[in-house]
């Protein structure tokens, strides 16, 4: 009797378990089904819209009229956010495909500086319709490279699944017609030279984005030695090491590099007087023994040490047990976005953990700043008038088709959530509005801030 009890027992679990597995498999099949169609549709929207962007492109160089100019500019900078958006849902993460996005961006970027701007004042430029007749025919290049790929897929029925597989696993001996297909995509955009492509496509000249404020004598190796032992802050020479970068680099520089136990360093100085590009020191910092306020001193110390005048603090913040500090440059009371310097203090010691001066050596010039034809007062009747404006500051910032232009900058309150507003002081244009989240509102807005540390 017990016997035959057990065997049924064992037979519901087992026949309990079968459907459990049964279920299981089908739940899992279910998701591989959704995950595959979200795949395909993603894949040929994106053919679809490269098709798109092409013919729009090609529409825009037809185009006579200069009313309907820029709101074709409008749909291929749309076009071309999908596009990107279509990438980003493909299993394409462990594929380098960023030549490929760069390159689409480039394209956004373009028209939309492009149609922002009053084309009947300001038409196209001859290097600008160059431009875009090069951009025409590169697109049409991957549409078509594009189209070959979706007809291989829809003519053997192929599935994204296995690429996603194929590129998890790295295998490198798998035949994947669409992995290769997209590799091929990827290459032909990084074979199209930067003449046609990055120069023209930042929205400002080469030149504004050229290293202008490099000044002094032309250090050698064993000069550039002594400056990072200076910075990094050690004695000895034994694990240091330094790199003079080759042909090719924005900027002549030496790399410097350190390392002993659990503290590796990486700094970036220029070969023309020595000036520290960038520096990052990885180590992990201890309890904190110094306020945020102490840190920043330290930053300000090192500021001047090396030599930067004028600097003014924008935002501190704390992370974990290191300070973050964004300085910006001040010229006659005026604060200068695109000279910024972002410097990383450990609260542990005080110890100099990070930095970056890029944007600063790019853009830092005397300029001539107007005075504003608009009082402070006007500016601000150009404000929400339900906004509660707490701060207010002159300052120089970079508009949405690359020029400086000088602007009211307004720090305020709108429902409880807090705004950053630049009115131009020049014609009352509402130039910028960004909303600053819990720890910006301290820390601040990063207009032309690229952070490298």
């Amino acid at each position: 009797m017990i016997r035959w009890i057990l065997i049924g027992v064992l037979t519901i679990g087992i026949a309990g378990t079968a459907f459990w597995g049964y279920q299981e498999h089908q739940d899992k099949n279910a998701i591989l089904i959704q995950a595959e169609n979200t795949y395909q549709r993603a894949f040929h929207e994106l053919s679809y819209n490269m098709d798109l962007l092409n013919d729009k492109i090609g529409t825009a160089l037809a185009m006579n009229s200069k009313e309907r100019l820029s709101p074709q500019m409008v749909e291929i900078w749309r076009l071309t956010s999908e596009a990107i958006s279509d990438v980003g849902q493909l299993p394409l993460t462990l594929l380098p495909f960023n030549k490929t996005e760069e390159f689409l961006a480039n394209i956004g970027d373009f028209t939309y500086r492009t149609a922002v701007r009053d084309l009947k004042k300001d038409p196209l430029t001859d290097k600008e319709t160059a431009t875009l007749e090069e951009l025409y025919k590169q697109s049409g290049e991957l549409k078509n490279e594009l189209r070959q790929v979706q007809h291989v897929v829809l003519e053997e029925n192929l599935r994204w699944m296995d690429v996603q597989l194929a590129l998890a696993t790295q295998d490198e001996q798998s035949d994947n017609t669409i992995v290769d297909g997209f590799k091929t995509v990827e290459k032909k955009v990084e074979g199209y030279t930067e003449s046609n492509t990055n120069a023209s496509l930042t929205g400002t000249s080469s030149k504004e984005h050229e290293y202008q404020f490099l000044n002094g004598d032309k250090l050698d190796k064993n000069e550039a030695l002594e400056k990072g032992k200076k910075l990094f802050n050690v004695n000895n020479d034994n694990n240091l090491t330094v790199t003079k970068s080759g042909k090719g680099s924005d900027i002549p520089t030496y790399s410097i590099s350190y390392k002993n136990g659990n503290k590796n360093a990486y700094m970036d100085i220029s070969q023309k007087g020595g000036h520290p590009i960038t520096l990052l020191v990885n180590r992990t910092t201890k309890e904190q023994k110094i306020s945020l306020n102490k840190g920043l001193e330290k930053a300000k110390g090192y500021l001047e040490e090396n030599g930067f005048k004028d600097m003014t603090i924008f935002s501190s913040n704390q992370f974990s047990n290191v300070g973050v500090y964004s300085f910006l440059y001040k010229q006659d009371d005026v604060r200068v976005f695109s000279d910024a310097i972002e410097v990383k203090v450990a609260l542990d010691n005080g110890d100099l953990l990070g930095f970056t001066a890029r944007n600063y050596f790019m853009n830092h010039k005397k300029r001539d700043i107007p005075e504003p034809k608009l009082s402070v007062k006007e500016a601000k009747n150009k404000v929400n008038p339900e906004v509660k404006i707490n701060e207010e500051h002159m300052a120089v910032i970079d508009n949405d088709i690359g020029e400086e232009v000088l602007v009211y900058e307004f720090l305020g309150v709108l429902d409880n959530e807090t705004y950053r507003i630049f009115i131009n002081a020049m014609d009352g244009t509402e130039e910028k509005v960004e909303k600053l989240d819990g720890t910006e509102i301290n820390f601040a807005m990063r207009t032309r801030v690229q952070v490298s540390v």
